[in-house]
């Protein structure tokens, strides 16, 4: 009994833990539990892809859309109608690309097998004779390892062509997703915006403003890239054609499409267009492209990018690349090309879900945060035909407006 005291005592006697090591472990299972819980997140993500990235590139599609389908509601269109009209242009548009770059391509591949043999006969010919004087045995040595590392490896080809037949069905199934989520965005995009929020009781205000604030970044960052991407493809396109470079029309369009991409998408589009000048007319025409590449791509990123974008959506060049990442590793090329709008609207809403409004003052700020959700006024019944100048429901520019 005395020595059960005496352990007592002398526990309770004992130094009490340093403040630094008590907040430690307070950080300690905060950072275990966030990252539980985002490693589920990234998981689930990683799982249902086919069905988040129809969902996410719907959106932006719904973004670059809208414009369209609400011009036509005010000019008298019903929703459903002023909807079918934009979707039904919209694959116009795209089809007639794609018929236009097909055809091109057909034309021009003979060309440019052409002036790919030939290329390869002249580079040949300058290693032979150039100052590198590598003999002609160690060449055709090289080109024959190449086949036998091909013909070797013709299993696995098949393999792959199989595995892409799978992929393309699922590709197939998540564009009529795609097309199926774009359709209801853009014509009831409103409303199921303010069903989402519906059931978010106090928290209603301030989840709405901060999904304002991200659709607003999210339709200025698509518009603008959109428009950059434009331009970055057309000049590099003229280019190409002056310099007389086959599969103008292919490589415009791959240009266009890395553009949404920053950092990564300009290095692949621009490599694979300075591989073709290469192959196709050598290596004086590829560096005078490289050169304008370069020079064309500063002035996007020091003009272009804060004219159209906006600086309001610019994220610092770590942060893109991370997302980058993070997107290529759950979503392939699509989580890429989706990954850097997804930071930056996430960048743009956290202050918003955050901070009370800024156009009122910081005591009616503060009550109006504390008092949030106890009585929410539900908008009047014909709230859905009051229209702003922009044609959107209720004055104020909403997610699916």
């Amino acid at each position: 009994m005395n020595d059960d005291r005496h352990r007592r005592s002398a526990a309770s006697a004992s130094p009490p833990a340093p403040p630094l090591l008590r907040a430690a472990a307070a950080w300690s299972w905060r950072l275990i539990a966030i990252g539980a819980v985002g490693y589920g997140l990234v998981w689930i993500i990683g799982t249902l892809k086919i069905v988040f990235l129809p969902c996410a590139i719907a959106l932006f599609l719904c973004a670059l859309l809208r414009p369209l389908t609400a011009r036509l509601e005010r000019a008298g269109l019903p929703s459903l109608a002023a909807t079918w009209i934009t979707m039904l242009l919209a694959l116009a548009v795209l089809g007639g690309i794609g018929t236009f770059v097909g055809i091109q391509a057909n034309e021009e591949f003979p060309k440019l097998a052409d002036e790919v043999q030939s290329t390869a006969r002249s580079l040949q010919h300058w290693l032979e004779t150039g100052p590198l004087h590598i003999k002609h045995s160690q060449i055709q040595n090289s080109i024959d390892q190449g086949i036998d590392y091909l013909e070797k490896r013709r299993g696995k080809l098949a393999n792959t062509a199989v595995q892409a037949g799978a992929v393309t069905v699922e590709v197939l199934a998540a564009i009529v997703l795609l097309l199926f989520i774009t359709f209801f965005l853009l014509k009831d995009g409103a409303r199921i915006w303010d069903w989402t929020i519906g059931g978010t009781g106090r928290y209603r205000p301030r989840i709405d403003r901060a999904g304002r604030a991200a659709w607003e970044t999210l339709s200025q960052y698509v518009h603008g890239t959109v428009m950059v991407a434009a331009i970055h493809a057309v000049v590099l396109a003229v280019v190409l054609a002056v310099l007389g470079v086959p599969l103008v029309a292919p490589l415009a369009v791959v240009i266009f499409l890395g553009s949404f991409i920053p950092i990564v998408g300009i290095l692949v589009g621009g490599a694979l267009a300075v591989a073709v000048a290469f192959a196709a007319k050598g290596g004086a025409i590829a560096l005078i492209f490289l050169g304008v590449l370069i020079v064309e791509h500063q002035a996007e990123s020091h003009l272009l990018q804060p004219l159209l974008v906006g600086r309001l959506v610019r994220l610092h060049p770590l942060a893109i690349i991370l997302a980058i990442s993070v997107g290529g590793i759950l979503g392939g090329i699509p989580g890429a090309a989706v990954a850097v709008p997804i930071a930056a609207v996430v960048y743009r809403a956290w202050p918003a879900l955050r901070d009370p409004p800024d156009d009122l003052p910081p005591d009616v700020a503060a009550a109006t945060d504390d008092s949030e959700g106890e009585g929410h006024e539900e908008p009047p019944e014909n709230a859905e035909d009051e229209q702003d100048d922009d044609g959107k429901p209720g004055g104020k520019a909403g997610p699916g407006d």
